[in-house]
């Protein structure tokens, strides 16, 4: 008896970890190894390697390969069709599984619809990657990025609000920030 919901089509590969709750969807694949956490949502056709790590309460909307090496912490939204890769050279005929570099996605940051995300790279908590973006570079936290390649566009509040330049205080719920060197900090807490 599993603590977690699976659709009939969707594959488990086990041995593998599945927090409670979390929410498997029409033709998933979770490979053996892959490491899910709790009230966690994989949409249809989501792919999650035996590398991988998701955090706590993470929504993977559909078509989204999470490939070995990735990381989504706690919170984390990737958008339909969302990419990641792992290897920044491939080759058909050249193996590079010993190349994989390491992705990382802050907690509660937000990846759009149809971005892509170069292996290597770390997006900042609460950060926020705008629909068909191609992220070859580190996200800061709080940052808005979109384009491509993605360059920074903005600020975002913790609510995913964009935070006006002026005042740095989200017209949503009210949290000020202040830039710091380059960087934002919460006023508030």
């Amino acid at each position: 008896m599993t603590d977690y919901f699976k659709h009939e089509s969707a594959v488990v590969d086990e041995p593998c970890e599945i927090g409670a709750g979390t929410k498997i969807w029409h033709f998933a694949h979770v490979m053996s190894g892959a490491r899910i956490g709790e009230r966690c949502t994989l949409g249809q056709n989501v792919f999650v390697g035996a590398t991988a790590v998701i955090g706590n309460r993470v929504k993977v909307q559909n078509n989204v390969s999470v490939f070995d090496s990735v990381t989504l912490e706690d919170e984390v939204f990737v958008g339909p069709s969302a990419v990641f890769t792992n290897v920044v050279n491939p080759r058909a005929h050249v193996s590079r599984k010993d190349s994989y570099l390491p992705t990382l996605v802050g907690r509660r940051a937000t990846i759009g619809a149809n971005a892509t995300v170069r292996c290597g790279v770390t997006i900042g908590e609460y950060a926020f990657v705008g629909a068909g973006a191609v992220v070859a570079d580190d996200v800061a936290p709080h940052s808005l990025v979109i384009g491509v390649p993605a360059r920074h566009s903005g600020w975002m509040c913790r609510c995913g609000a964009r935070l006006p330049e002026d005042t740095m205080e989200c017209r949503g719920c009210h949290d000020r920030y202040a830039l710091e060197g380059g960087a934002i900090k919460r006023m508030d807490g």
